[in-house]
């Protein structure tokens, strides 16, 4: 059966907790920024930077639902779904899970698009690239939406 892929986890360090004893909304992204390197990483085929002759990928824009705390030592895992893509853009959603206890920690979604480093400026994906992103988009177009993607922010009720 088809799930998210699973590319990236760690433990909650001290310099991330905040004053209220748990972990720092900032680290929530950079937690699910480094899931989103990780899933980079995995589309690439595991070629390093200089392999990938400029081609890269950059974050436009990020959605972060914060849903229950993670504190000091705790382990977690993020989960990756890829929502959909085409030759420039991809959106991506992650979980951060408490990787023992199971819990869903927060949310994030991800609006990124291909970035020539050479010449500073937008492109299409490479041949490598938009090959293993049509694969992942074949093991994954099946599951079912997250209840959190695509949603803005609002006073409204949710």
């Amino acid at each position: 059966m088809a799930a998210p892929l699973a590319l990236y986890e760690t433990v909650i360090k001290p310099d991330w907790i905040d004053l209220y004893d748990h972990m720092n909304v900032a680290y929530y992204v950079l937690i699910c920024d480094e899931a989103t390197g990780a899933f980079w990483n995995h589309v690439n085929g595991g070629r390093s930077l200089e392999h990938r002759q400029g081609g890269e990928m950059v974050v436009l824009e990020n959605h972060v639902n914060y849903v229950r705390e993670v504190r000091l030592g705790d382990p977690v895992r993020v989960t990756t779904q890829l929502l959909e893509y085409d030759t420039k853009r991809v959106r991506l959603f992650h979980t951060l899970l408490h990787a023992t206890e199971g819990f869903v920690s927060a949310t994030n979604e991800v609006k990124a698009i291909g970035f020539d480093l050479n010449q500073r400026r937008i492109t299409s994906f490479q041949p490598l690239v938009q090959t293993k992103l049509q694969e992942v988009w074949e093991e994954q177009r099946h599951l079912p939406v997250p209840p959190a993607a695509g949603k803005g922010i609002t006073l409204g009720r949710s």
